[in-house]
């Protein structure tokens, strides 16, 4: 039977917070960190311990973090009170986070020098996942850190791929968060184009995951959109950094990125018009902003326009 430590987590957002829920309800003791007073106090709802401070997430061996960019996970490791100030013997920082391949080196470099271990571990899906423990973890690195994560993994991941060495979990997490933002840009812009042209927008999903045009996103938000359902389980912010992570490693690639630029400037736009803080499929906002019609069904299908 697996004897586990007490873990330190950073970041209770959608993600973050069913993570935290699966490991309390498992057996894990858990000290949990947030900005936001709201999110710690539904952790402690699951069981776990509010952090007042990092120096209480220092003390724990593994620190698990799950917040929006890398930046903030660098911030959150440096400065005189960051975690990497005092840091517990043998300690191993989990990055949950959906960085950049730049940052996951530097980050590895920096926990490294401090005498820890860096788990690069990104995931897929959604917080309904999360909060059922059916997340995919992506980890990229060696062999002995998976095997010595893998039991907590488990224990919120439905599949834990381990993709190969560091900074390669990274890289395939944004080729799939790319392809997946690109697909909802493109059919919320042909909704948008339906709704205009007066198409039978009720008719619009069937049709599409008919044939070749199915997909995930389609599949896990299409409807919502059309009902005008845009709660933030995967929010245009957060889509609109992972896109832009992707379009500036294409770059340093030496790639060509004509689509990616695209669809990071179509959830810019949507951002620039105040709806970072919806869902990612708010994006289809931007393309009724510009053809003055809404794309919507009713429940059962009727279609609204204006």
């Amino acid at each position: 039977m697996t004897t586990f430590e007490r873990v330190g987590f950073i970041g209770l957002g959608g993600m973050g917070r069913g993570l935290v829920k699966n490991l309390v309800a498992k057996g894990v003791a858990v000290t949990a960190f947030d900005l936001n007073p709201a999110a710690v106090a539904i952790a402690k709802s699951f069981g776990a311990t509010a952090a007042g401070n990092l120096q209480q997430i220092r003390d724990c061996r593994i620190v698990m973090i799950c917040v929006n960019e890398a930046e903030d996970v660098e911030a959150l490791l440096t400065g005189t009170n960051g975690l990497l100030a005092g840091p517990a013997p043998g300690f191993i920082i989990v990055d949950h986070t959906t960085g950049s391949p730049q940052m996951v080196a530097k980050l590895d470099r920096m926990v490294r020098a401090a005498g820890g271990r860096y788990a690069e571990a990104p995931m897929t899906r959604t917080p309904k996942h999360a909060d059922i423990g059916k997340v995919n973890v992506l980890f990229g690195g060696e062999s002995d850190l998976l095997e010595d994560l893998r039991p907590y993994f488990e224990l919120y991941a439905e599949n834990i791929f381990h993709i190969g060495p560091l900074g390669h979990a990274i890289r395939l997490k944004l080729i799939h968060n790319y392809i997946a933002f690109a697909n909802v840009a493109a059919w919320c812009e042909g909704f948008a184009l339906a709704a205009k042209e007066g198409l039978d927008l009720s008719q619009a999903i069937r049709i599409i995951s008919a044939a070749g045009g199915k997909s995930g996103m389609l599949d896990l938000y299409g409807q919502s959109t059309l009902e005008g359902d845009f709660t933030p389980l995967m929010s245009l912010a957060n889509a609109r950094k992972d896109v832009r992570y992707y379009a500036r490693w294409l770059e340093e690639a030496g790639l060509p990125g004509f689509m990616a630029e695209a669809v990071h400037q179509t959830y810019r736009q949507a951002a620039l018009l105040g709806h970072d803080g919806e869902s990612c499929t708010a994006v289809i906002k931007a393309y009724e902003a510009v053809t003055g019609v809404e794309a919507r069904v009713g429940p059962k299908g009727q279609q609204q326009g204006t």
